[in-house]
């Protein structure tokens, strides 16, 4: 079967996006994603958007990751959606509706000329109840929650900006053990649906640093909702404004928590290919 797909990235979290709505797409999309996926075997990416219509609003978005899980929500795949829908001209506006399974998100395109050049998002409102993450420590909002490893006691912030996030912030983030606390909280029973994870070091009111352990990923080089996470974490512990720039391995992003209680992120978006895909089951 010939896979006709475009290859997108957000800051380094890159993507393989499938056009459903003029042509046909793979029965079995999750096995579909770990192939294409793989960097040694396949395309390579985090993972595949699904492009497919809505009855409900403008266009809908779909997220496979890269071992084959769906996914709620990706900040950085719908800046490389809402920009690879409007220039193919699948949605003809600037400020669009986007069907997702985290609910509606609206993108907004910021142009350099006639192109792209960066996607604006209202992420929505955060959600800190420990039902909604989902995240089973009691019924309190999850700020410096007590967490035991074995480099001793740590403090855990969760934070739902349409998936789960857990926040953890270190001095030093070369110090942060990585590799092993990143798989071992993302397949904690104390969520029930795993949860990403952020490792923030704190530069000034304005700045944070950050590394990401994506739940059905790994380590990627950016995470847009991951961003959001840890700026709304940061605020409140006390340790940053509302506006904050975001910096992480592929990139920075400007995350902003308004007077509406709504999280604006805004990022670039970049074309890496676009290419066909033989894909057997």
């Amino acid at each position: 079967m010939k896979i006709e797909f475009t290859k997108m990235n957000g800051i380094g979290n890159d993507f393989i996006i499938l056009n459903g709505i003029e042509h046909e797409l793979p029965d079995d999309i999750s096995d579909f994603a770990r192939k294409v996926c793989n960097r040694h075997f396949g395309i390579g990416a985090d993972g595949v958007l699904l492009i497919l219509p809505s009855d409900i609003f403008d266009i809908r978005m779909r997220i496979i990751n890269s071992d084959g899980t769906f996914a709620q929500m990706c900040g950085n795949g719908i800046r490389c959606f809402a920009a690879y829908v409007y220039e193919k001209g699948l949605v003809n506006k600037e400020d669009m509706k986007v069907e997702t399974d985290a609910g509606m998100i609206r993108p907004r395109l910021i142009f350099a000329g006639d192109a792209v050049e960066k996607v604006e998002v209202d992420m929505g409102v955060p959600r800190l109840d420990p039902t909604a993450i989902p995240v089973s420590v009691g019924d309190q909002d999850v700020i410096g929650y007590p967490y035991m490893t074995d480099g001793g006691e740590i403090e855990l912030s969760c934070v739902s900006m349409g998936n789960p996030h857990t926040v953890t912030f270190w001095k030093k983030l070369a110090d942060a053990p990585f590799a092993e606390l990143g798989p071992k909280l993302e397949e904690d029973a104390m969520f029930p649906e795993k949860t990403n994870v952020e490792f923030v070091e704190i530069l000034g009111e304005k700045d944070i640093r950050v590394r990401v352990f994506e739940r059905g990923c790994g380590e990627t080089l950016a995470c847009g909702t991951g961003a959001c996470a840890a700026m709304v974490a940061s605020v409140l512990n006390g340790y940053t404004g509302r506006e904050v720039t975001v910096h992480l391995a592929g990139g920075d992003l400007a995350c902003q928590w308004d007077e509406n209680n709504h999280v604006i992120m805004t990022g670039p978006v970049s074309y890496v290919a676009d290419g066909v895909y033989e894909y057997d089951l």
